[in-house]
């Protein structure tokens, strides 16, 4: 009987330089600059920001109470309240002031009405 030896496999060299190619490179060198650049564009955005102001200031102003007259309906007292304003504007204050859900009145009824500002 006769034994053959098998192949014996390439030595691994310790010093083998480790060989990256374009794309690798540009993986390696260009995530972390496009991260970081991300990161300083968030924090420059963040810093700049044009503060915003509270709810509670967006509401409607100082209000008056108004009686709603015979016929008269909530666009009449809009106009009425307010004639220099867009009364679509003023009837949803009106609504906002009297927490309204539709847009009928009665003769009769104590509203708030936004003051002329």
């Amino acid at each position: 009987m006769s034994a053959q030896l098998a192949p014996q496999p390439a030595d691994f060299h310790a010093n083998a330089r480790l060989r990256l190619t374009r794309r690798g490179r540009l993986l390696l060198i260009g995530l972390p600059l496009m991260l970081a650049a991300a990161a300083a564009l968030t924090l420059i955005g963040f810093f700049t920001a044009p503060a915003m102001a509270a709810a509670g200031g967006l509401g409607p102003g100082p209000a008056v109470t108004v009686t709603v007259g015979s016929g008269q309906t909530l666009w009449d007292v809009a106009v009425h309240s307010a004639p220099d304003r867009n009364p679509h504007d003023v009837i949803f204050e009106i609504a906002q002031l009297n927490g309204l859900d539709g847009d009928i009145v009665h003769s009769g009824q104590q509203l708030l009405v936004p003051s002329a500002k």
